[in-house]
């Protein structure tokens, strides 16, 4: 069973040759990686350029056009019938495409399949994590509400579901949230959650200010869109208020410098040494994987 993964890239170098690695270290063996460089001015596509193995496509038009589009792009590019997604400075566990392909085979009445995370720092080093509620209730209330932790970058789905559901271009922070919501009140969002941490996450330094705001007015538009279908009016006009509420808070903490505490709340800390030691040794196998080229 073959599977094609993308990685949208832009801007990427510290990180892209790792992300590669992550790749090229999964127990399946039987993918193809398309990687799309979205005009980065960088040495990202100079890396990338440098890797020997026919199951490489590199795709790169010297453009900037936002992640929604090369989603969509990666779609369509793609040869097999399963699509993994992956962020360009993330990392997978090498278990990862085994076990979401699994169970997309074994559960035929689903089409996505997400997982937990783990946190990382730009370092590497595991800050904590984070999985779905085993038994999440999907619906579009609680999509609205972000309750169902669903990870974008850890997904992999049938490539018939992109193809018939594409993101819209004209989102750049919430391009997910749209079509999670937008997907379910069509009755198209079969989705399962593995909770296991088979993704890392690079969130340090993530939260900034612009990305934030940006994303709680996208937030705002994708309520007044979605909102009325499954909120009262009072409870429609509670959700803006908090939402103006968040992005007043995170005007406060950049004032004090403590942004970083947006992410933190995201993730349970590792309290459990072994845990702890089980991520550091699968991150340590991860970046140490040959691969020809880099």
């Amino acid at each position: 069973m073959f599977v094609s993964i993308g990685i949208p890239i832009f801007n990427a170098e510290a990180y892209i040759a790792d992300a590669v690695r992550s790749v090229f270290s999964q127990t399946h063996k039987n993918w193809e990686l398309i990687l799309v460089d979205d005009g980065s001015t960088d040495r990202s596509l100079e890396i990338i350029n440098g890797i020997r193995d026919s199951r490489i496509r590199i795709i790169s038009d010297g453009l900037n056009r936002g992640l929604p589009f090369r989603l969509n792009q990666i779609s369509k590019e793609a040869k097999f019938d399963y699509l993994a997604r992956m962020d360009a400075d993330d990392l997978m566990s090498p278990q990862r495409l085994e076990k979401q392909l699994r169970f997309l085979v074994e559960n035929p009445n689903f089409d996505l399949v997400t997982s937990g995370v783990c946190s990382i720092t730009n370092s590497n080093f595991p800050a904590g994590f984070r999985v779905g509620d085993k038994s999440p209730s999907i619906s579009g209330k609680n999509l609205l509400l972000g309750r169902n932790q669903i990870v974008h970058a850890a997904m992999l789905g049938r490539r018939a579901w992109f193809l018939r559901n594409p993101y819209d271009v004209n989102l750049r922070r919430t391009e997910d949230y749209e079509l999670w919501l937008r997907t379910f009140s069509m009755d198209d969002f079969k989705i399962s959650i593995i909770n296991e941490p088979l993704y890392y996450y690079r969130e340090e330094n993530s939260a900034t200010i612009e990305k934030l705001l940006a994303a709680y007015s996208s937030q705002r538009e994708l309520y007044k869109k979605f909102g009325p279908k499954y909120f009262t009016a009072i409870e429609l006009n509670a959700l803006f208020v908090k939402s103006f509420g968040k992005s007043a808070a995170v005007r406060l903490l950049k004032f004090v410098n403590r942004l970083d505490l947006m992410v933190s709340r995201r993730n349970k800390p590792i309290l459990d040494k072994q845990m702890l030691a089980e991520f550091e040794e699968e991150i340590r196998r991860v970046l140490s994987f040959p691969v020809a080229g880099l």
